[in-house]
């Protein structure tokens, strides 16, 4: 009784000074008169929705909510007088209050269908990338189209909605309300009759419907705290994985791996690219569980020069604990048998390194990715960015964001470079031509007049999902794109050779996430932005394309988390994407325009490049099968993790190509005349033959000799039988 008149005062008071209440948010209520009329009115409590109001209410429906609200109490005070017969004066409230509870209704839905942006309707189409999430379901070809594009509209409507959470922390608000409205309501509704009989069979329902609300006030309660999430909480490491398996089996659990000890000190591992004692220093301080920081001096060359001064020569690998310097492995070992290495980890635990010990790599060491000379047409375009208007303008009866009209910006070229009207959009289409900015329909490269056009950084799609691009355009001229894979290939070897395993299978991606190397990945991607890949030989477009892929990957689970379901691997392989030569690319953009030679993904019907796609001209000529045995996308299906080089490419696709199948994705059963193969040869089957039979005589090039020859027999005879593995999606961490 006391909330309901509370809650009246604080209408009334707000309705006298022409303010709307900020707390009643959610204002409908039922009221139950009688023990007649109570089985089926309580029913209507139970399922009764609380309707969300507006909070911007003009003072008429205000006061209309107060005089009903004053009715409710007028009920209340009948039944404490023991006048609950007058069923016409009750149900003149209940009346009144269903039909608060159907304008509210109407008045919610119409606010959902008239709160529509006009411009959002006739708004811009992206085109969609079709993506493959590797998911097989009868009919799927013919309704695959659709996928990306809904995901595209959940991602815009994310952006224009509230925060996740305030939109948790709205919906708790909401549900904690509703537990206490309904509580009060049935406890309203719940009274004896005049003969006196108790409804404690209600009572128990209403107790059980009120414990239920309270559940899922906690449920909201858990999704608030999930999500202040990190990505990297949901990259577990193998051998967690394999633990909980063997937990499940009844087994005894694997240990934790033993953390590493805590010193004051530091060890530096000098290391280079391809030696194996470097692997085995590496593996002989993680066993004895030793942090150390790895200075490759192919990665850092200014750090050989300070090793031959510190040590006398430049010989790898070289271990200093502080400023002492230990050796090499062989050093290493023999203080490990004489029993000496002891002494030398309890100095590093109690004693810091003194001014004269190596420093490990420092943020930007060595690094050219993003220096050089300045590029004068970028400072033009960033001088003309900040004096043209750039808004979003209609155009061909569609509206285009941040954009600009060509004859204002030969307005702008015409004044800064002292040019004439012509000369300026000529200069304009040098620009266009640099990538700087292009038409919105790509209609054309640059004309004066109303067409609009749009600076790199300013596309949706390049501004919202292009990881490669933080700071807007670069001011550094662009390099060559032989200079940038070159570069990107010996650091993409560095951190497969630091932080993943050595048979390639798993990443260590934590260790990753926290690099020096990585944080010089994120800089040499962004050079990238307006490269030239049209004019790139066969080879060269060939690795640098799949140590693009392989590395992205990486980049895009430490930005995303590794997806745990089709929704997820969707967003990984088609939403996360880098900008290249002024378009951009996606993982399946990559794998099946590029690589595939635009060949349609698995379960799609639509190609990647439409055919006035510019990307489509740096596609392959020709598909490459090979492809599928190196690029990874950080499951445990896909093959072992490698750098290709554009020198040896074709030769180390084969060896690719071997490892991955003779690794357990093939397996032939003599006896049973049965072949089990993985699940790519049926996914991607058109790269490699055009029936079954051809894609097996495809995969046999790959097998051991016995095993091939076992192979072709079996199919010659026509009695082989082939079982697709199951795909495995678990992460490769």
């Amino acid at each position: 009784m006391t909330s309901v008149n509370t809650s009246e005062d604080n209408c009334k008071k707000n309705n006298d000074n022409g303010q709307d209440d900020p707390d009643d948010e959610m204002n409908e209520s039922r009221v139950v008169p009688s023990e007649a009329q109570g089985e089926k009115l309580d029913s209507n409590v139970e399922h009764n929705d609380l309707g969300e109001m507006n909070k911007n209410e003009d003072s008429k429906s205000q006061a209309v909510e107060c005089s009903d609200l004053a009715k409710i109490n007028e009920c209340r005070e009948l039944e404490s007088k023991g006048e609950g017969g007058k069923l016409e004066d009750k149900n003149e409230v209940v009346d009144s209050c269903d039909k608060i509870n159907e304008d509210s209704d109407l008045d919610s839905n119409a606010g959902v269908e008239t709160n529509q942006d006009p411009d959002e309707i006739v708004g811009e189409e992206e085109e969609q990338e079709p993506v493959f999430d590797g998911i097989e379901v009868p009919g799927m070809e013919a309704n695959r189209s659709t996928s990306s594009r809904s995901l595209d509209l959940d991602s815009e409507v994310e952006g224009s909605t509230w925060p996740e959470k305030a939109v948790t922390l709205k919906n708790l608000v909401k549900v904690k309300s509703s537990v206490a409205v309904n509580i009060f309501l049935r406890r309203l509704s719940l009274k004896k009759d005049e003969i006196g009989e108790d409804v404690s069979v209600d009572e128990n329902k209403v107790a059980s419907d009120s414990s239920k609300d309270i559940e899922v006030a906690e449920d909201f309660q858990k999704m608030s705290e999930r999500s202040l999430w990190n990505p990297l909480n949901y990259i577990r490491k193998s051998t967690d994985v394999d633990a909980e398996n063997i937990a499940e089996q009844g087994e005894e659990a694997i240990k934790e791996t033993p953390k590493p000890l805590v010193m004051r000190g530091t060890i530096l591992l000098y290391t280079r690219l391809g030696s194996q004692d470097c692997k085995e220093a590496r593996l002989f301080l993680y066993q004895k569980r030793l942090r150390y920081a790895e200075i490759n001096i192919d990665v850092y060359p200014s750090r050989k020069l300070e090793l031959e001064k510190i040590a006398g020569s430049s010989a790898v690998p070289k271990v200093f604990f502080n400023e002492i310097l230990i050796g090499g492995l062989s050093e290493l070992k023999g203080l490990d048998i004489s029993g000496r290495l002891d002494e030398k980890i309890e100095y590093l635990v109690t004693e810091v390194p003194s001014f004269e010990a190596p420093v490990p790599p420092l943020s930007g060491e060595d690094d050219v990715s993003c220096r050089g000379a300045i590029d004068e047409l970028a400072v033009i375009v960033l001088k003309m960015k900040n004096s043209v208007v750039v808004k979003d303008r209609f155009y061909k009866m569609r509206r285009f964001t941040n954009c600009f009209l060509g004859s204002e910006a030969v307005d702008f070229l015409s004044e800064d470079q002292y040019l004439e009207r012509e000369e300026a959009v000529e200069f304009g289409r040098k620009l266009a031509s640099k990538l700087f900015f292009q038409h919105v329909l790509d209609d054309n490269l640059f004309e004066d007049g109303d067409h609009l056009y749009r600076f790199l950084d300013d596309d949706p799609i390049v501004s919202s999902q292009c990881h490669n691009i933080p700071r807007g355009i670069i001011d550094v001229k662009s390099k060559p794109i032989s200079e940038i894979a070159s570069r990107l290939r010996i650091l993409s070897y560095a951190i497969l050779e630091a932080y993943a395993s050595e048979d390639g299978r798993h990443v260590d991606y934590r260790s990753v996430h926290g690099s020096e190397e990585f944080a010089r990945y994120l800089r040499i991607v962004q050079e990238l932005q307006r490269v030239e890949l049209q004019d790139m030989p066969r080879e060269e477009k060939l690795a640098f394309f799949i140590n693009l892929y392989n590395m992205m990957t990486i980049h895009a689970i430490l930005v995303l988390g590794y997806p745990v379901g089709a929704l997820e691997r969707s967003k990984l392989f088609g939403d996360f994407k880098y900008v290249i030569g002024g378009c951009t690319y996606s993982l399946s953009a990559i794998q099946n325009g590029i690589l595939r030679c635009n060949q349609r993904p698995p379960y799609n019907l639509m190609k990647p490049f439409s055919a006035k796609d510019k990307r489509l001209q740096a596609a392959l000529p020709y598909p490459e099968p090979l492809i599928h045995f190196a690029l990874v996308s950080g499951n445990r299906s896909s093959p072992a993790l490698r750098c290709y080089s554009p020198g040896n490419i074709d030769k180390e696709l084969m060896e690719a190509g071997r490892d991955f199948l003779r690794g357990g994705e093939f397996f032939l059963d003599l006896q049973a005349k049965v072949a089990s193969i993985s699940k790519i040869f049926k996914w991607f089957s058109v790269d490699f033959g055009k029936n079954e039979v051809e894609v097996l005589k495809h995969a046999s090039n790959y097998l051991e000799p016995a095993a091939s020859a076992a192979l072709l027999e079996l199919l010659a005879s026509s009695q082989l039988k082939v079982i697709y593995q199951p795909y495995d999606w678990t992460s490769n961490c």
